[in-house]
Formats: C-alpha cells, structure tokens, sequence
C-alpha cells in the first residue's frame, strides 16, 4: 500500500507549466513536513520545495520565482505549481513526508512516493 502517492508529471515545451499533487494516506498522523525533491540520474536528490506544519515554505534556489508550493498538511495534501519550465528541470519528482511521532515527538519517520517524471523538452 502506498503511503505517499504523487501525480501530475508529463512532457512539456520549454515555458510551459504543470502542476504536481502529492497525497498522503490518511493512516499518516503527526505530519511535520511535506515537500517536492527531484533527481537527474548520476547526481544527488535535489530540494524543490517544502512545506512545514507551521506552514513555512522553503524553495530550493533554482526554482525561487518559478515554482510555487502550497496546500495545507492537515488535508495531507500538497500541490507544485511550476512555471517557466526549463530543460534543466526534467527530472524525476518525488514527495517525500515526514511524520514525528511516540514520546516527545521524538520518533522521526520519512515516507517518499513512487516518483513522477517530468521532461521539459521541445
């Protein structure tokens, strides 16, 4: 059963835009974050945009301007607005959550999707 599901990747022309969904099962609770990474083969996963349960909204440098996060943890539920699409985004997306839970919130746990990939390309 997949805990995180993500949806909304596809082919687009440069300038163009798509808008990424992120899911979390409901058996999730104690959500703290929930964000967009993405990864080209051969190099690191790369922050995109995350999101806190204070609702701080972090963007990764590249994307500043372009993307746009929003949606609300308590629906579990994240959207990436992205415009201006460049060749340099085509990657693939992934959500990732992470619940703190147990005694004190001491009990970190990640959660990631599947994946969905975007290519941006003419």
């Amino acid at each position: 059963v997949q805990l995180v599901v993500e949806s909304g990747g596809g082919l687009v022309q440069p300038g163009g835009s798509l808008r990424l969904s992120c899911a979390a099962s409901p058996t999730l609770s104690g959500i703290n974050v929930m964000a967009w990474y993405r990864q080209v083969p051969g190099k690191p996963l790369e922050l995109v945009a995350k999101m806190t349960s204070v609702r701080t909204i972090n963007y990764g440098d590249s994307v500043t301007g372009r993307f746009t996060l929003s949606g609300d943890l308590a629906d579990k539920t994240i959207f990436l607005q992205m415009n201006n699409l460049q060749p340099a985004d085509t990657a693939n997306y992934y959500c990732n959550v992470v619940t703190r839970t147990g005694k004190g919130w001491g009990t970190t746990t990640p959660y990631w999707g599947q994946g969905t990939q975007v290519t941006v390309s003419s």
